[in-house]
Order: C-alpha cells, then structure tokens, then sequence
C-alpha cells in the first residue's frame, strides 16, 4: 500500500511538473507574440506642420486635378503624369489627395496577388506579424525626410488594409518589396537589362542610356504607371517612372543629367530590413550631380539587398555600375565607351564572389549580357532608335527563336515600363502599354520643369520625338502570344485547356511544355506529362533550376510507372 501511494505520488508530482512546465512554455509563447507584435508597429514621424492635410484637390474634369501649384493628369498615351513640389510632409499629402485612386487602385492589386498566393486569411494576418518583425528596424535605415513623404502619401491611403499594418506602416513596408521581391528570386520577379553608350559607341558623342525594368507583380499591376515630376525644396528636380503610393526610384533623371536605374543582383534571402534600394536611388537622384556625388550617396546608406546601380551623368559624359551588397560596394567603370548591365557584377570587388559565379552560372543573366553585346556589335554607332530597337529585342543568340516570354531575351514581355534617356539634352522617352512595344513618348524636362504648374489639361510631351509603337503588335505572333497568356491564365484560375492548343501557341518556348506537363501531370496522364516534359528539354531553358524541376518531375513520373 506504502508502494502504491509512493508511486502515486511521484505520478502526481511528475504531472505537476509537466503542468508548469506547459504552462511556462504558453507564458513564454504569448511573451513572445506579444513582443512581436509590439515591435512590428511603426509609429509615423513627427511632423511640425499638418496643415497640409487639410487642402482639398480641385477636379478640373476629364482626370484633370490640382492642388496649388501640383497638379496630376492622364496623357493620350495612357500614362499618368503628377508634378509635386514643396517640402517633404506637404508633397507626400499632395501626392496623396492628387493620385488618390492610383493609391488605393495599387494596394488592391498588390493585394490580390498576395491572396492568389496566401488565399488563407489566417494566415494572411500572421503574415503582417512576419513582415512587421522583418521590417521591424526598417524606420531606422529610412532618411526623416523620406519618412515624411511617405507619410503624407499614407493619409490618403485605404482603410481597407487595417489587418496588414497602419496606412503609415502598409506604405513604409511596399517600398521594400522590391527588395524582397529579388532576395526570392525563385518568385521570378526581377530580370532587368540596362546599357549605356557616348564617345565613339553613340552617333552623337553624348550619352544614351535605356533600360527594361522587368519588375512583374502582376499585369494589373503594371497597369497604371505614373510618370512623376518632383521639385523639392531641397535638392534637384528630378523625373520617374513609379506608381501609385511609391516614392522610391527605380528609373529617373534629374535637372543635372544624372540618371539612374536599378539591377538586382543575387542575393542571400536577409535576416532583417535595412535601406530599400529604391530609397538610395532617390536620394542619388535628388542629391548628386556627378558620379562621384552618386557614390558618396551609395557609401553611406545600409542595403539588406545586392543591387547594381547603373549611374549615368551628363557632367561626366558617362555611365558607371555602383555595384554594392550588404556588406561591400565597387564602382564598375569599363574604361570604354559603353557599359552593359543584367544582373551579374562586373566589378573586381565582386566579380569573383561565390554567390555571383552561382549567379553566372545558373541564371539567365549572363545569356542576355551576351546577347546585348551582340546586338550592339550590328551597328557602328547607337541612336535613340536603335537603343528603342535593342530593348524590344525578342530574340536568342544569333538571332534564335527561343519563345516569346523567354527571361532570355531582352524583352520578356513581362516588362513594368521601359525608358531611354539622353542626359545632355535632358530628353527622356517612356514606354506605353503593352510593355516596351506600345509608343514610346517622350519628355523635355527642361520644359516641364520650367513651366510647373500647369494652367490647363494639355499634353506635355513632344510628340515630333515619340518613338512608334513596334510592329510586333500586328503581327500573327503577337496574337499567338496573346492565346498563350489566356491559356496561362485559365490553368491558373483551374480551367480546361488543351495542351496542344498551348505549345502550339508559342512552340519554341520551354515554358509551353513545361506547363503542358504539369497540366497533364496534375490529372494523372503521366504519359503525355513525360512527353511535354522532354520536348521542354529540347528548347533554350532560361534558368538551371528550370532545369533541375523538368528532370526532377521526369524522375518522379518515371517512379509512378515503375512501381506499377
């Protein structure tokens, strides 16, 4: 009997234990989650002058609005054009109240791509807690000034998105999504090619510098461009192509010539946030004159990202690669008179770095560096034309079919926008949908930056520069590819396609069979699967890991019939 109760005992004592034990580990828990949340909330800066939030937009009609000086307005080509000026509290809020459509029109599309990714709601709202904790330092990397504009913009955002964040805290943390977005480049979001000529290389002697920004979110994403004019209190002018809610640079050029567009690089998937890039190509245009300037810029801010950043300037006569990770930065300068940029470094700092070899090695960057090269060997001296010629470029090496959409190509075909820039004269051509095939228009910003406000609804581009739209358009091909992106779009949404109807869309594109077989291999047809799966073997596949995953699902189709 003594036994039984002893033993009785030490049980009573053991769950005892395993009790506080438990109980320790849910404090510990909710300690936890309570810490994250508390240090994924973002307290806006502080702002002296509020007024600013009071001032109403005047609607002029046709999509015509202003706002004091300011003023946002829809051109003929389809792009937005917005001029702000003033400090940077009160031109965040005129952003805001001028574009207030385009703000929340963004949100909503960046929105719903993350809930065709994240279709649970649960899990949606932990993910702000993630996003919080990651981005939980990022106020600290950001300028005051920047801090401010942001702010401003956020008074006029949704308050549909409460769940994710604050206003304040949504639009801080969307200006690091392009960082993140390359940090994943499994996700496939950035593959941008960018080249500059002077000297004897451009028809001119003077600088010529064009860029595709294949940044891809989604197709309504890319919608609504805006094209932005700011005049700050402090600083340069400056122009650049963005969207709603985004003050960030990822193309632009300011009053003194500099330009600047933006190349990811590989990069390791970072523990924390630090100064999105887009916020140090701002600061480069709004601050620098020169390319020394520019780097200086570079040198003092903290990225948590590897990004090239392709700097060209009127005063130099040329174009550098700032090339710079979270530890390190080199100044690529070819010695010549053209410099190509994809999204592989160049630089004796960091050309040999392990990460970059991989980069080389398994991506399509290297391929489309080749192929640029080619493209500007055809002609002795590049034009605006011929640069406009280069970007829309859909071909392979030696001129090879290798698909429409091919990350291959300089033209993907997924591209936000695409712009060309002569710094001397201040001349600027921006691309118009779709892609970089609709017309590109063109902007003297020594007029728009001279005339400001603008008295009436007129167009302020110059027509007699534009650029055609490419022919490509009316072309059979160019319907083909149309049917290709519908059949994508029906597989994504669990529709009915045929197969055959899909690679005969875009025969020579991998990607066709790639998706025709993970069709067939989702409905259990591994016969047809295995087929489609060795045709995609047979075509110029833009990454190994593409590769890697047509091999892989042969093997696994391969074991499914074996073990039959």
């Amino acid at each position: 009997m003594w036994l039984k109760k002893s033993g009785m005992h030490k049980i009573w004592k053991i769950g005892q234990w395993l009790l506080y034990g438990i109980g320790f580990l849910i404090l510990l828990l909710l300690c936890g989650l309570g810490y994250v949340v508390y240090v994924s909330k973002t307290d806006p800066p502080a702002v002296t002058q509020v007024d600013s939030i009071q001032w109403q937009r005047e609607d002029h009609g046709n999509g015509f609005y202003t706002l004091g000086n300011n003023w946002l307005r829809k051109s003929e080509s389809g792009l937005y054009e917005l001029y702000v000026e003033g400090d940077a509290f009160e031109r965040g809020v005129v952003n805001g109240k001028l574009s207030k459509e385009l703000l929340e029109t963004q949100e909503d599309y960046f929105s719903a791509q993350i809930r065709k990714m994240i279709p649970s709601s649960f899990y949606l709202r932990f993910l702000k807690y993630v996003i919080g904790w990651f981005n939980r330092n990022l106020d600290r990397y950001v300028i005051d000034e920047y801090k401010q504009e942001i702010y401003g913009i956020s008074e006029s955002a949704s308050d549909r998105y409460g769940y994710i964040g604050t206003n304040y805290q949504r639009i801080l943390n969307y200006h690091a999504a392009h960082d993140i977005g390359h940090a994943l480049q499994n996700m496939a979001l950035v593959g941008c090619t960018s080249f500059g000529t002077w000297g004897g290389a451009s028809s001119d002697s003077t600088l010529i510098i064009g860029r595709n920004f294949d940044f891809y979110v989604s197709d309504d994403f890319a919608k609504n461009k805006i094209i932005l004019f700011e005049n700050p209190s402090q600083g340069y002018s400056f122009m650049s192509v963005t969207w709603g809610g985004f003050i960030g640079v990822v193309s632009g050029m300011n009053e003194k010539g500099v330009t600047v567009t933006l190349n990811a690089a590989k990069s390791s998937i970072p523990a924390g946030s630090a100064t999105p890039v887009s916020l140090v190509a701002r600061e480069i245009l709004q601050y620098a004159a020169t390319i020394d300037e520019a780097v200086a810029i570079a040198h003092k801010r903290t990225m948590f990202v590897s990004e090239s950043f392709l700097v060209g300037s009127a005063a130099d006569n040329k174009a550098v690669i700032i090339e710079k990770t979270p530890d390190t930065l080199d100044v690529y300068d070819p010695g010549s008179d053209h410099i190509l940029c994809a999204n592989h470094f160049q630089s004796k700092a960091l050309a040999g770095s392990e990460p970059n070899i991989r980069q080389i090695s398994e991506s399509a960057s290297d391929y489309r560096y080749k192929r640029l090269q080619e493209l500007l060997g055809e002609k002795e001296k590049n034009t605006v034309l011929n640069t406009a010629r280069i970007l829309r470029d859909r071909k392979g090496l030696h001129d090879t079919d290798i698909g429409m959409g091919n990350e291959k190509a300089l033209n993907q075909l997924i591209a936000h926008h695409s712009v060309i820039f002569e710094p001397q004269k201040l001349l600027v051509w921006v691309s118009t949908s779709p892609w970089q095939l609709g017309e590109y228009v063109a902007y003297d910003l020594h007029k728009v930056f001279a005339s400001g406000r603008l008295q009436e609804n007129r167009e302020i581009q110059e027509p007699a520069l534009a650029i055609p739209a490419d022919t490509f358009l009316l072309s059979r091909q160019y319907n083909e590819f149309e049917k290709f992106s519908e059949y994508k779009r029906r597989i994504s949404e669990g529709k009915e396609i045929s197969t055959d109807s899909l690679v005969s869309s875009n025969p020579q594109f991998y990607h066709s069979y790639v998706l025709a077989g993970d069709y067939c291999f989702k409905r259990k047809d591994f016969s047809r699967a295995i087929t489609y799966y060795e045709q995609a073997l047979t075509k110029e596949i833009a990454t190994s890991q593409e590769e890697a995953y047509i091999r892989q699902q042969i093997a696994r189709i391969q074991k499914q019939l074996q073990s039959k």
